[in-house]
């Protein structure tokens, strides 16, 4: 859980900083009128720009040590990334593993009676198929809800911060976005279920076929089962193209509501920076928060 607060709360020191570069080089600007760089930072972001101007650079290094700072914050953050990932994802992988293992040690112990009920592809369908959709939530289920209520959380403090009406005309479009992602998911769960029996039919279909290979030759049924095998198949396909077809409406609406996101920051905050230079600033981190919380706001959907 540190890993993934630390690098959520890195992440959001790189806009301000932007931010503050941003009206920097407005300052530069011919026929520049003047611009306030003391917008309501995070303590360390102050800290940080204090810091710098305690060394009365010129402009030119004053934008290549922000521009470093915000490599090396980067940098920061990946590493923070990596180890988070090694901590949960990894470690779910390991669980997926022991969970195997003790299904397919108790396989072995249950009695023939069994085994004349439930056909050989099914059970191995529910080893691959079935676990795998358990380890995500043993993993990045885990990993997505903190770091969708981290980063929401300090993405919205920050923007809240700096200009709250802003702030509520470019999140109105995201709750939508959450509502539709989770529409959308609920699709394809439904969708994944009937997927995974069809794939369920088609292993026992097949594992049935090669065990028995000899039998269906000798009343010669090659032909039906192939038949069975085909029908099987065009089943999968059907229903894997309808899951494909649902699948595409997840990038294009998330697409859709951030770039409305997008285009109100930059309108609203465009009619703001005409009467306040300083806002200009203010617009690009507003722009880099709203693509920040793309993906948190989508696993409010995917995780709810």
């Amino acid at each position: 859980m540190f890993f993934v607060v630390a690098s959520n709360y890195f992440a959001v020191l790189a806009p301000q900083i932007t931010g503050y570069v941003i009206n920097l080089v407005q300052q530069q600007l011919p026929g520049k009128k003047t611009v306030s760089t003391a917008n309501a930072h995070d303590a360390v972001v102050n800290s940080y720009i204090d810091w710098v101007n305690g060394f009365q650079f010129s402009f030119g290094w004053m934008v290549a040590i922000c521009s470093l700072t915000i490599l090396m914050i980067a940098v920061i953050r990946g590493v923070l990334m990596f180890f988070m990932r090694q901590t949960i994802i990894v470690m779910s992988r390991h669980i997926e593993f022991d969970q195997k293992n003790e299904i397919f040690q108790h396989y072995q112990q249950l009695d023939t009676a069994f085994y004349k009920t439930h056909s050989t592809g099914d059970l191995m369908n529910r080893m691959s198929e079935d676990v795998s959709r358990v380890r995500m939530y043993t993993g990045p289920a885990i990993m997505y809800l903190i770091n969708l209520v981290t980063l929401i959380g300090f993405c919205i403090v920050n923007m809240f911060r700096k200009d709250v009406e802003l702030t509520l005309i470019v999140l109105a479009p995201l709750p939508i976005l959450a509502i539709t992602i989770y529409w959308v998911n609920s699709i394809i769960n439904k969708k994944s279920e009937i997927i995974q029996s069809d794939l369920s039919n088609l292993t026992t279909n097949a594992q049935e076929s090669y065990s028995g290979i000899r039998v269906i030759k000798s009343f010669v049924q090659e032909k039906a089962m192939l038949g069975f095998f085909e029908k099987n198949s065009e089943a999968y396909k059907k229903n894997a193209v309808g899951l494909a077809r649902v699948e595409a409406l997840y990038f294009p609406s998330m697409a859709l509501m951030i770039g409305l996101s997008t285009l109100a920051t930059i309108f609203i905050g465009g009619l703001q920076a005409i009467q306040d230079p300083g806002k200009v600033g203010l617009i690009v981190e507003f722009v880099i928060y709203i693509n920040m919380l793309t993906f948190p706001v989508s696993a409010i959907g995917w995780t709810a």
